[in-house]
């Protein structure tokens, strides 16, 4: 690694992973839990402190339980390159074809990836993805058998258990798909799946918004029409299988719950990467959330989001391993209020504040895009209780780091970027990680590093008028000082040019790996 960017000072483990992380001999191998929030903002959680107006106990129950980090970071300021990130340890800027994902992508993540999945799997763990997805299926993009058993699939990457959306709530196909095949689909009615042309016949949000019984868009998202409301893409066909929006919290949890349940009774270590779909558009909740947040919809898909956390939660107790389960808890990317619907997040937003303190937020490069909720809990592992962690911390290390629990050497060559961090993780060590880089939906890339955030000249928009969210984008470098100017409002790129030479030279060093 080149010298400007400095030592990682990872300190080597001398005994086994889990006594070098403070636990002591260490307890069995504990079950592991992601919980990936999807939009969810640090502002939008009450554990983080005032920023909130809507009160989400169960994700408190685990900030008291846990360790609450302050300046953890995704990879990217959205979800495609975010979830790649995090499931291969690979910046995702470093892999063409990892931007926002069609609805009928191929695998972004090919099957001879070593991925998260695969790491946990030859540990002895069985494997779950459950929930949103967005990485794309098949192998090639529009060819996928939609009809049939879609490959290659989760199956091929390391999973034993998939139960997913193919991408968003706001893209075709609206189907879930369980181990490769479309749930209740009846082969008389076969789906068929575009992005380049509509379905001759078949009504659109653009051409019969009287059909939009739920929800109309505010920018985009008006072509198929399912469950009363336009998404983007067309498709036509599979009316058995289609989901109903309203169901898709209770489903996705139901399918996380059996598969714990399930490895529990066989008494195996699970891996379960839980993908909600709250708060990501159409935010439409069932009618147990429906206007109990003040906020409309966005606040009651919040509200949503915590209630999943807290079925995980009660499950893990009812069984008996809530103590010995990991649970990280964290978010894609930063958030957004309007996002292409008419569902009165702007008008309702009040004095909530989903970014916090932080300017921009998702597809920005300023920090509310990448800097986002980030919880664990584990106290069998010796997590302590009501620990809170500002240590400068990313996603990417998760991979290595739980590598280093379950005692796995990651292949050469595979997870490049991860870094193990196993003591960071737990909140034992409260040091920053050396540097964080973070990446725009633009594709700019940025660096955090000793209280200092650089972003790199870039011609991509200042603004993206449709969301409202400032993109961090310039011509000349960008330099704040993150602890006096955490809302990043002062560029001082001027005052210190032989900072601003350091930061691009550690980032270009980060380039040439």
């Amino acid at each position: 690694m080149n010298s400007t960017c400095g030592k990682l000072g990872y300190a080597a483990l001398g005994l086994s992973a889990l006594a070098a992380a403070g636990c002591g001999s260490g307890p069995q191998r504990p079950n592991v839990i992601i919980i990936y929030g999807d939009d969810v903002g640090y502002g939008d959680l009450s554990c983080n402190g005032g920023f909130s107006t809507v009160v989400t106990p169960n994700v408190e129950r685990l900030a008291a339980e846990g360790v609450r980090f302050t300046s953890a970071h995704t990879t990217s300021s959205t979800s495609t390159p975010a979830r790649f990130g995090l499931l291969t340890g690979v910046y995702p800027w470093r892999v063409p074809g990892t931007g926002i994902a069609p609805g009928d992508a191929a695998m972004i993540i090919r099957p001879d990836r070593y991925t998260l999945p695969d790491m946990m799997h030859e540990a002895g763990y069985v494997t779950a993805a459950v929930g949103k997805w967005h990485l794309g299926l098949g192998d090639e993009r529009g060819k996928q058998d939609w009809n049939g058993h879609i490959t290659p699939g989760l199956e091929d990457i390391g999973f034993d258990y998939s139960f997913i959306m193919a991408a968003t709530g706001d893209r075709v196909p609206c189907v879930y798909i369980e181990d490769g095949r479309v749930v209740g689909l009846d082969p008389a009615d076969p789906i068929e799946v575009s992005y380049a042309r509509p379905f001759e016949g078949e009504p659109t949000g653009r051409d019969n918004p009287e059909l939009l019984t739920k929800q109309r868009p505010s920018h985009g998202h008006d072509m198929a029409i399912v469950n009363g409301i336009s998404r983007i893409g067309w498709m036509r066909g599979g009316r058995r299988a289609l989901w109903v929006d309203e169901e898709i919290c209770d489903r996705i949890t139901e399918k996380a719950v059996d598969f714990i349940r399930r490895s529990a009774e066989s008494e195996t270590p699970f891996f379960l990467y839980f993908g909600t779909n709250d708060i990501h558009v159409p935010r439409v909740p069932n009618e147990r959330f429906a206007g109990r947040s003040g906020m409309g919809p966005r606040g009651d898909a919040i509200l949503s989001f915590d209630w999943q956390v807290g079925e995980i939660m009660r499950t893990l107790d009812s069984l008996g391993i809530a103590d010995n389960t990991l649970v990280i808890l964290s978010s894609d990317n930063g958030p957004v209020i309007d996002d292409g619907y008419e569902d009165g997040a702007v008008e309702l937003l009040g004095d909530h504040r989903p970014w916090g303190d932080m300017r921009g937020g998702k597809y920005s490069s300023f920090e509310a895009g990448t800097r986002t909720p980030f919880v664990v809990r584990w106290p069998a592992g010796g997590v302590k209780a009501g620990r809170v962690s500002d240590a400068l911390m990313s996603h990417i290390d998760i991979f290595a780091s739980l590598a280093e629990l379950v005692g796995v050497d990651i292949p050469e060559g595979e997870a490049r970027d991860s870094r193990p961090a196993l003591r960071r993780l737990l909140g034992r060590d409260l040091t920053d990680r050396e540097w964080v880089v973070e990446q725009s939906t633009a594709g700019a890339v940025g660096l955090v590093r000793d209280g200092w955030k650089y972003i790199e000249p870039n011609r991509g928009a200042r603004y993206n008028r449709s969301v409202g969210i400032e993109l961090g984008n310039d011509t000349v470098p960008q330099l704040y000082d993150l602890e006096r100017d955490l809302g990043e409002r002062h560029n001082v790129a001027a005052e210190h040019p032989e900072l601003v030479r350091e930061m691009q030279s550690c980032l270009d060093s980060v380039r040439s790996e």
